[in-house]
């Protein structure tokens, strides 16, 4: 029931769906004119709610009511499965997806779906190549915030990664991973022609060359080519002289450890 006649009119146009205010300048619709009225503000710019705390202006009300959450640690919008709470029942919406398994955002140019739009927004940095975080030490740039957060280990020397079982300590979350498949054992990385099992996949790849016979290192002096950078770093020493292993017992050089193995059994 409403108090007056225009009231239930504006009200049926919930109903309808009509939009009988149109904006003069992107040809948005309304159906009151009041929200056309704010809507206006985009275009000139106007915002006339203030924060009283940081001085920071909104074109809408609510925008400024949302703001101020961030001040007073309001978190009003909480989920009924973990609990976590939200300053924005948005966000909250949002968070819905880890527990539906619903991926509404969708990358346009490699179809990847996503839980939530700010996962999308960081993943579409891919694709345009825009790194948007720097490094005031050393310029370097980054696409997300957490790698420049992590980036920063690199200068000031924390370590804030811990392992739980041996309390050894990392710069990157990266790293903890990889350590801590010393202690789980796992090799998730398979090779499909043989079946062989890697903890990283970095050794896959370089295991993949015995199978494709590809030799993509080349020695600069002679040209020769080797299928990885070790066996090419092995091979420099035959140019440069490096001889890296010593014998404990009468001090002689070799270029390789597999010579010196030979070498032992002399005194043995």
């Amino acid at each position: 029931m409403f108090i007056n006649n225009s009231s239930l009119k504006t009200h049926r146009r919930k109903h309808t769906g009509e939009k009988p205010f149109k904006c003069e300048v992107c040809e948005k619709m309304f159906t009151q004119s009041c929200s056309l009225k704010r809507h206006m503000r985009l275009h000139s710019g106007e915002k006339p709610f203030k924060c009283e705390l940081c001085q920071k202006m909104f074109t809408h009300n609510f925008h400024l009511k949302e703001h101020r959450r961030l001040h007073t640690g309001e978190k009003p919008f909480k989920c009924e499965i973990c609990e976590k709470r939200f300053t924005q029942n948005g966000h909250l919406k949002e968070h819905m997806n880890i527990h539906t398994g619903e991926k509404p955002f969708k990358c346009e140019i490699c179809e990847k779906m996503f839980t939530q739009n700010g996962n999308l927004k960081e993943h579409m940095m891919i694709h345009t190549g825009e790194k948007p975080f720097k490094c005031e030490v050393c310029e370097k740039m980054f696409g997300h915030k957490g790698n420049l957060k992590e980036h920063m280990s690199i200068h000031t020397g924390e370590k804030p990664f811990k392992c739980e079982i041996c309390e050894k300590m990392f710069m990157y979350n990266g790293q903890l991973k990889l350590h801590m498949i010393i202690h789980t054992g796992k090799k998730p990385f398979k090779c499909e022609i043989c079946e062989k099992m890697f903890t990283q996949n970095s050794h896959l790849k370089e295991h993949m060359i015995i199978h494709t016979g590809e030799k993509t290192f080349k020695c600069e002096v002679c040209e020769k080519m080797f299928p990885r950078n070790d066996k090419l770093m092995i091979h420099m020493r035959i140019h440069t002289g490096e001889k890296p292993y010593k014998c404990e017992i009468c001090e002689k050089m070799f270029t390789y450890n597999c010579t010196l193995k030979m070498h032992m059994s002399i005194h043995n």
